[in-house]
């Protein structure tokens, strides 16, 4: 299934020590250029999901709307929710959006 490849790859990618999650240190990740990547919860705020996409479009970072916040906690092994994930490293962002743009690919053409 594409879904559990792409948390899958987020898993090991946090493994890797390549993921930080949290709006505010996301946020500053996306300002400083450490971000190669942003997750974000498919049921954050509206004002939440404005915040990091309006950061994201600013900084030239790319951004994708995946999963629920209680499904991208798990998948870094973090207890409760996680509604912001930044991939910190080009090669895991590049592997994420890959399997995300298969997965979309997958849905519209069915």
């Amino acid at each position: 299934m594409p879904q559990d490849r792409i948390l899958s790859m987020i898993g090991l990618a946090k493994r890797a020590g390549m993921i930080t999650s949290g709006a505010q240190q996301c946020e500053k990740n996306i300002r400083t250029g450490k971000a190669q990547l942003i997750i974000i919860a498919k049921d954050i705020s509206d004002n939440g999901r404005k915040a990091i996409t309006d950061s994201c479009r600013h900084y030239s970072v790319k951004y994708i709307e995946y999963s629920d916040m209680y499904t991208l906690g798990s998948a870094i092994g973090a207890q409760g929710v996680r509604t912001v994930i930044s991939v910190n490293d080009k090669n895991f962002a590049d592997a994420v959006l890959t399997k995300y743009a298969a997965s979309e690919t997958g849905r519209n053409g069915e």
